[in-house]
């Protein structure tokens, strides 16, 4: 699948109907020897939507990514989970090249994150769905699911994708775009080594709405994004972390 920046490792693989997973590697290093992922997620139809925008530093990469699908001026909606450098952090680069382009996300984001942002975000209620042409996107409301009050997730609900940030974070530099392979496990332990989820406990009501979704793709935004029984394995995930 194409390489995009032969120098980063930088590739673009559609996922699924219309979505397209871009993807950064960053090579093994003393704080992260298995070497990590950055991913965003862009969905192309009449009003496309870039989940996840990365930090400033990525900004050349990810732009030059989704260049080698659609124009970048087409983007119509920049989204992300919660305000954090690796999600949000180019969210003004993207204001620049994109002027048609607007923030969507959730109410906490709307009104403490996104707010400070120089063009004023649209607000998604828990549960709104708009139609960004023949796709539908609809926010749910995870706050602290794994950390940020402002969290929470897109569903995409034509091809039952949902996007979901840092649930099922997985280490490594070197992953297939999709695996229909366990991505609990290496999740698992990658919470152990950075103990990331700000309310462990209090995940499992928040978890349960994402698998009521009957989603049937997860986009992660660290590793593999993962095709198989998406709400198996977040009920999988709420048990683990219950305990």
């Amino acid at each position: 699948m194409p390489v995009t920046n032969a120098q980063s490792g930088t590739r673009v693989d559609e996922i699924a109907d219309g979505i397209y997973r871009i993807s950064t590697p960053v090579p093994p290093n003393p704080a992260l020897p298995t070497g990590f992922t950055f991913n965003q997620f862009l969905v192309v139809d009449e009003e496309p939507v870039l989940f996840h925008m990365g930090m400033r530093k990525v900004f050349p990469l990810v732009r030059d990514a989704v260049a080698s699908v659609m124009p970048v001026e087409r983007l119509r909606w920049l989204s992300f989970s919660h305000w954090e450098p690796d999600e949000s952090g180019s969210i003004e680069e993207w204001l620049a090249v994109a002027p048609n382009a607007t923030p969507l996300v959730g109410r906490i984001g709307s009104l403490v994150t996104a707010s400070d942002a120089s063009r004023d975000p649209r607000m998604l209620a828990d549960g709104e769905t708009i139609a960004i042409g023949k796709k539908r996107v609809r926010w749910i409301d995870t706050p602290h699911l794994p950390h940020g009050w402002d969290a929470g997730y897109l569903f995409e609900t034509t091809t039952r994708t949902l996007f979901c940030g840092d649930v099922f974070t997985q280490p490594g530099a070197a992953h297939d775009p999709v695996t229909g392979g366990d991505i609990l496990g290496p999740s698992e332990a990658m919470r152990a080594a950075m103990d990331y989820y700000a309310n462990p406990r209090g995940a499992a009501a928040l978890l349960e709405k994402l698998a009521a979704t009957e989603a049937q793709l997860l986009a992660c935004m660290h590793g593999a994004s993962y095709r198989g029984d998406a709400p198996a394995a977040l009920r999988a995930l709420a048990k683990e972390l219950g305990k």
